[in-house]
């Protein structure tokens, strides 16, 4: 069965709450304020390619804010990669501003407050990405979101046109290539990260942000390790408990989430591997800290929504898998 796909059309004096409405049908509950002073018109088409949401946007200029009570309304994280098909877009996040114009990529992340600004008419593509999809570290994340980057050259040249083929297109893909077409998209926007220059994410947040980011790296390094809890990461950094759960309050994660999304994010990099010689679920589950197969089973599904076998089933193509994300 094909991607159903949904259209709404706003015009009008009075139509900015229903264009914001139609915004938060997609889980990113936003505000939205006009650009101009004349009557609003806009357009949203959505549709799905495997566990991807894409959607094309033409509107008048307006304004887009996601904020903290925004993000604790909605449980779904997205990595969203925006292609500026004609205007400009403005987009602030993690204390960065950039500016994309036609033919470039813009990239932000609906589970930390971010800002766009699009100050004329414009058309634009997008592709949601479940966070829990990518098994990217949020360190390495944090180093493309808040950017737009030209098409140019590198993985952008790549992407760029295979993006809008991919959303202008949606409705004419079969489940399983869906399923393959989404996975690609995943791997590209993996090599688009890893090009971008290591101090593209630096924090902003002064002494404050230097330590979240060693607490995560301390996270990230200590991952396989049963023991590792919010009481050892605040003794290997010579800080309260009560004080490491106060830095990370403007992360949207709290430090014992955070661990657990880590291991999973992980593990599922590691069964989705193709190749002979794949290790058992089991020893995947324990080289990243969990001791009871069991549990993992369970909070695994939670957050894939499949078990840990039918994921690598999914992703390895052994079963011919039509998508999770649904």
């Amino acid at each position: 069965m094909s991607p159903v796909l949904t259209t709404d059309a706003v015009s009008g004096n009075d139509r900015l709450g229903c264009w914001r409405d139609t915004m938060a049908e997609g889980r990113v509950p936003v505000a939205v304020t006009s650009g101009g002073k004349g009557p609003f018109d806009g357009r949203i088409v959505t549709a799905r390619v495997g566990f991807l949401r894409v959607s094309t946007v033409e509107a008048d200029a307006h304004r887009v804010s996601r904020t903290a009570s925004h993000i604790a309304r909605s449980t779904d994280r997205f990595v969203v990669i925006g292609v500026q098909v004609s205007g400009r877009t403005g987009l602030t996040q993690d204390g960065r501003r950039a500016e994309a114009g036609q033919g470039d990529l813009f990239v932000h992340d609906t589970a930390r407050p971010y800002f766009l600004e699009h100050p004329e008419r414009f058309a634009t593509r997008a592709v949601h990405i479940p966070r829990r999809a990518l098994g990217l570290p949020d360190e390495e994340l944090r180093r493309v979101t808040g950017t737009a980057i030209g098409s140019d050259r590198g993985c952008a040249a790549v992407l760029r046109p295979f993006l809008t083929t991919l959303v202008d297109s949606a409705d004419s893909y079969a489940p399983a290539s869906a399923s393959r077409l989404a996975s690609s998209v995943v791997d590209l926007f993996a090599v688009l990260v890893a090009e971008q220059p290591r101090d593209a994410g630096a924090d902003a947040g002064g002494s404050r942000g230097h330590l979240v980011a060693r607490v995560r790296d301390h996270i990230d390094r200590k991952l396989g390790d049963p023991a590792l809890s919010p009481e050892d990461i605040a003794k290997a950094h010579h800080i309260s408990v009560r004080y490491l759960h106060r830095i990370f309050e403007d992360e949207g994660v709290t430090v014992g989430r955070l661990i657990q999304r880590r291991r999973l994010e992980e593990c599922a990099r590691e069964l989705a591997r193709g190749g002979r010689d794949k290790p058992s679920v089991s020893s995947v589950a324990q080289r990243w800290g969990f001791v009871n197969p069991a549990h993992f089973s369970r909070v695994f599904r939670g957050a894939y929504g499949l078990s840990p076998r039918e994921w690598r089933s999914l992703r390895t193509g052994t079963n011919g898998g039509s998508g999770a994300f649904v």
